[in-house]
């Protein structure tokens, strides 16, 4: 133990050179920027973010309510993830015009592909209103202390004047302890203007997923629309494209390691100042039960997907999106391991103690609640990873909301609207026979996994998954919910109007209905025998939590705090860097054509080409994107502090123009949400020159570029 002590004194001031220390997601008002500009910013704060005059927020924008993405015309052209904008190009897509396969590049304005229910997000300001949300609220406890926090939230909101695009969110940080208000403004025209093949934009699909090196093209481009006087507008074919404030210059200048970068965007949800206790339950049980159920659910699908295109475009999406987390959660699991991350919990606890002795009753406290709670956490876990996964139980989840709405009188013909409206979408991209066999399997795991007093009666009969499979088929054969039997006539997933053209005959059916009754039995299980203990307790333990972020706040002067990521504006920063995750392993910062080349596997799910990009390597046609080596620059690593909601975001250099796109992180360091370890934390970005390079010389979409702002 010594040794390792040693070692981290010795190690971490070299690696401080390049990093933060604890990582960083900052609110853009609160900026450490003599840190930034010793780390080699040419800027200043108040370029990054100024709600009094144009700067680099007003080029950053929420896309679609998850992911970034910036501006990068004048004329609003808008660049983020190619996974960021993977549903649009599928909701374009169809088996004989695949955009998927193909990319889809527009020759002109008119040829963008509108996007209905798509937005993008600018924040306008940023203001602290801590003392105005806790008003009255220092004696208060739960849950009279949320209703007087969610009153003057709304006091405040309501004293505010907005426009009738823009509308203000009090978000909580730092675990309750401050409040901040963000003046929002929001666009709804927003078209699809160009995306790569997904050889390119998904090229190394799950295999390269979270790891490096990486060589993947992760863009897509979406354009904004206003109104004729530049404000926001429904979709309107007289709309035209948004004039930004500011949009960012497009750097193809050569990248060298130790550069300064920044990235600026919306990082969905970190925990990093969690108890030692907190993170050992995450890492030794809820994420491998997770990890365990997506496996499950995986599989099955891929073995369909890949002998079916239809299935394939049908599923490209949301299988996507079930294998990002799953292989998240494997590194994470990994990384806390690697960097012992609770061992230096442990140790950072103990170092506060000594200097508050107030601290020790609060962690006893936490320890005894997170052992109290783990079973009926690694339940929560199960339960709620087979129901999200097993997207016929997914149904049956809707269908149950859906019925007790209506029998307590709060399902009106506009809220009837809306759910037909959800089923239509839902029912296009699910196979009913392909998802019997995913419920099976993952019943059986439920089976197997969950502790018999959290089962429901008779729930052994589905341990056997054989046959297993063989139940699930029937039931999902006899089932209305799946679309496979009719109901007043009519089949759900074809002509839902006629399905419910008799509401109290659906009802009546669906209650019978075996795919509902096995749904209802593993929820009233789970709502009387888990649920209550596992809310209980962790009422307790995020009132204990504010109080221990609190006092690690008042106590540890020489730290300085950011809030947990929260889908909220922040910005990190870092250099351009390569890592060392494992003894004898090295990895450059830079990747480049070549590496494509050399993965190039001929008509393989992932690791095919576009003949027309392997014609330009022949030929060496890289014009002004190759690098000092003579090839394209795919991608490069760099220490910023990122996570998901972070994909699409700006990779800005010192000067504010942008550098790369923001699209993952290194395997090695996805433990970042919880334990930022500056020798492992790596995120991963699409270098602007390869990017360039596909919309120049592969799509011929010069008429974009000719848009764009360069900085040679």
């Amino acid at each position: 133990m010594t040794k390792k002590i040693l070692l981290s004194v010795f190690l971490l001031p070299a690696v401080m050179t390049f990093a933060q220390q604890y990582g960083g997601m900052w609110i853009p008002t609160e900026l450490n920027e003599k840190e930034m500009k010793d780390l080699g910013m040419k800027i200043s704060a108040k370029d990054i973010f100024n709600p009094q005059k144009a700067s680099i927020k007003d080029a950053v924008v929420q896309f679609n309510g998850g992911c970034t993405a910036e501006i990068i015309s004048p004329k609003g052209l808008l660049l983020t993830n190619h996974h960021c904008g993977y549903g649009q190009i599928q909701s374009h897509s169809t088996v004989q015009n695949d955009l998927l396969s193909n990319g889809f590049w527009a020759k002109n304005p008119q040829g963008e592909l509108p996007n209905p229910g798509v937005t993008v997000d600018f924040i306008v300001d940023i203001k602290e209103v801590t003392s105005q949300i806790l008003e009255g609220t220092d004696k208060l406890q739960e849950p009279e202390l949320s209703k007087q926090i969610a009153k003057n939230i709304e006091i405040y909101k309501n004293s505010q004047k907005t426009e009738p695009y823009q509308s203000i969110s009090v978000r909580s940080m730092y675990y309750g302890n401050k409040f901040y208000a963000f003046t929002i403004e929001t666009f709804k025209d927003i078209r699809l203007v160009g995306a790569p093949p997904q050889s390119i934009g998904k090229f190394g699909s799950d295999t390269d997923n979270w790891v490096w090196p990486r060589h993947t093209g992760d863009f897509s481009m979406f354009r904004i629309y206003a109104d004729k006087n530049n404000k926001p507008a429904e979709y309107s074919k007289d709309n035209v494209p948004y004039v930004p404030k500011h949009y960012l210059p497009v750097s193809i200048k050569d990248k060298n390691e130790n550069d300064f970068t920044f990235v600026f965007g919306f990082p969905g949800r970190t925990t990093e100042y969690l108890p030692a206790i907190a993170v050992e339950k995450i890492m030794k049980d809820t994420d491998p039960a997770r990890i365990a159920v997506r496996d499950v659910a995986l599989k099955t699908l891929d073995e369909k997907m890949r002998t079916d295109d239809a299935t394939r475009i049908q599923y490209a999406s949301k299988y996507a999106s079930v294998a990002n987390y799953w292989k998240k959660w494997i590194g994470e699991v990994e990384g806390l391991k690697k960097s012992n991350a609770v061992e230096k919990k442990v140790q950072y606890e103990n170092s506060l103690i000594a200097k508050n002795k107030d601290i020790k009753t609060t962690l006893d406290q936490l320890n005894k609640l997170y052992n109290d709670q783990a079973p009926y956490s690694l339940n929560n876990a199960y339960y709620s990873e087979t129901i999200r996964n097993a997207e016929t139980l997914t149904l049956a989840n809707l269908f149950y909301n859906y019925v007790t709405a209506v029998e307590a009188g709060r399902m009106d013909e506009k809220g009837t609207i809306s759910f037909k409206n959800r089923l239509t979408s839902f029912y296009k991209d699910y196979n009913a026979e392909l998802d019997a066999k995913v419920t099976a399997k993952l019943l059986a795991l439920y089976a197997n996994k969950t502790a018999p007093e959290f089962l429901p009666a008779g729930f052994e009969k589905y341990k056997n998954e054989a046959q297993n499979l063989q139940t699930i088929e029937e039931d999902s054969k006899n089932s209305i919910i799946t679309g496979r039997t009719e109901v007043n006539g009519a089949s759900l997933s074809k002509d839902i109007e006629k399905a419910f053209s008799n509401q109290d005959k659906l009802i009546k059916t669906l209650k019978k209905d075996p795919v509902y009754q096995t749904y209802l039995s593993m929820r009233d299980t789970y709502i009387t025998k888990a649920d209550p203990q596992f809310t209980s307790m962790q009422t307790k333990i995020d009132a204990l939590q504010k109080t221990y972020m609190a006092q690690q706040m008042a106590t540890d002067k020489d730290r300085k705090f950011f809030p947990d990521a929260n889908s909220t504006l922040r910005v990190t920063y870092g250099k351009v860097k390569g890592s060392s995750p494992r003894d004898a392993v090295s990895y450059n910062y830079q990747t480049h054509l070549a590496g494509v080349m050399e993965k190039y596997v001929p008509g393989d799910y992932e690791f095919d080409v576009p003949k027309k990009l392997i014609d330009l390597y022949s030929k060496k046609d890289f014009g002004v994107y190759k690098d000092k080596t003579g090839d394209v620059p795919v991608g490069f690593t760099a220490t910023n502090h990122t996570t998901g909601g972070n994909s699409g975001s700006p990779a800005l250099d010192a000067n504010g123009n942008l550098v790369g796109l923001n699209f993952d992180r290194q395997w090695e360091g996805t433990m970042s949400d919880i334990n930022y370890d500056p020798r492992f934390s790596r995120n991963i970005m699409v270098d602007t020159k390869y990017i360039l390079f596909i919309i120049d010389k592969f799509a011929d979409s010069k008429w974009l570029i000719d848009e764009m702002k360069i900085v040679k």
